[in-house]
């Protein structure tokens, strides 16, 4: 499993969040996912492989523009997720 950090500009109020997560939530399997516009960032854990374009393919048509992507391995123990 991998966590993804995505520095997104474009994010302006809470709606946008609201946008930024559906967006994330239709095309990837997603859990976990939480985006602040204020740190203009959102993040998620998920089971697949995603790359760079696959963030640009969903999100440049909408007006938002991914401009950082961080992918960090995790494994789940418990109820939680741990960063390897």
């Amino acid at each position: 499993m991998y966590k993804y950090i995505l520095k997104i500009d474009g994010m302006m109020c809470g709606m946008c969040e609201c946008h930024v997560d559906d967006l994330i939530r239709k095309n990837f399997d997603s859990k976990k996912v939480k985006s602040s516009h204020t740190k203009n960032e959102s993040s998620f854990i998920s089971k697949d492989d995603i790359t760079e374009s696959d963030f640009h393919n969903v999100f440049d048509p909408t007006g938002y523009r991914v401009e950082d992507v961080k992918k960090i391995e995790v494994v789940k123990k418990g109820l939680f997720y741990k960063e390897i």
